[in-house]
């Protein structure tokens, strides 16, 4: 029983060496997914030959945090797979077996709820970027692909999937600026850049953004996918943003940074790069 709970120990510290360094490659302007993958696959020691790796190997901070989780991740898999070997060998009767099975079985299952789970992806990404800005010097040192800056805002990647809401709609259609966020720029998977898109850009599969806006809410908009939960979650986004800058608004105007004369105007319309079409 001990070596069984032994290997879960090892899958569950598996899964927060990769957390942690999916936040950190974030940190240096990777999209999440993107961050996701490349975080996995050189834990796991499986290569890919890639644009995103090729990105990764070049970059100094990047290939610091890869080569650590190639090294945790070459220990950390010889001693389970010993420790999953001693789990079922020399099992004194029947009933022995099918207990370490239930617990191996239910502690599996487990860390896969709490790895596929939304809500604790988003808090822990929160928590350990938290510290990770607190212990490391990731953000002063990663100037060239990544700007951070205050009071959450950054600068960051969104890879766009098939199945995204993103995908297949033009700038306009979306208004992020809505939600607070800039395109900046799109890569195409050919290659081909778009600088400061405009709102008849339409934005496909296989694209990569340049977003400027709250870390948060980039990332919500990664996950966002299409539909009329999509569709829903845009309008929440949209209603927390007016809020947000009302709030600015007023703070501005305690400060006495706001116009007399313009602090009833009305907030001005999306640019035709972001929002509705001029």
């Amino acid at each position: 029983m001990l070596a069984v709970l032994s290997l879960l120990v090892v899958m569950a510290l598996g899964f927060v060496v990769t957390r942690v360094a999916t936040v950190a490659l974030t940190l240096t302007g990777l999209s999440q997914e993107s961050a996701r993958f490349q975080a996995r696959s050189a834990f796991t020691g499986c290569g890919f030959t890639t644009a995103e790796a090729e990105a990764v190997v070049g970059h100094p901070v990047r290939r610091k945090i890869v080569l650590v989780l190639m090294q945790l991740g070459s220990y950390g898999f010889v001693g389970a797979a010993a420790t999953l070997f001693l789990s079922f060998v020399n099992v004194p009767d029947q009933r022995a077996l099918l207990l370490r099975s239930g617990v191996l079985f239910g502690g599996c299952l487990l860390l896969i709820l709490v790895a596929r789970s939304a809500w604790i992806e988003r808090r822990l990404a929160r928590l350990i970027g938290a510290v990770l800005r607190r212990v490391t010097d990731l953000d002063v040192r990663d100037y060239h692909s990544l700007l951070r800056l205050s009071e959450g805002f950054a600068i960051s990647e969104l890879s766009v999937e098939p199945e995204d809401w993103l995908a297949h709609r033009s700038l306009a259609e979306l208004n992020l600026l809505g939600e607070g966020i800039t395109v900046l720029s799109i890569r195409r998977a050919d290659g081909d850049h778009v600088a400061v898109p405009h709102g008849a850009t339409v934005v496909v599969p296989g694209d990569l953004l340049l977003l400027y806006g709250h870390a948060d809410a980039i990332a919500r908009l990664d996950e966002r996918k299409a539909g009329r939960a999509g569709e829903v979650e845009h309008a929440r986004a949209v209603a927390s943003e007016e809020e947000r800058l009302r709030a600015q608004d007023e703070r501005d105007a305690a400060h006495g940074h706001v116009r007399a004369d313009a602090e009833d105007a009305p907030l001005p319309p999306p640019s035709a790069g972001q929002g509705e079409q001029g």
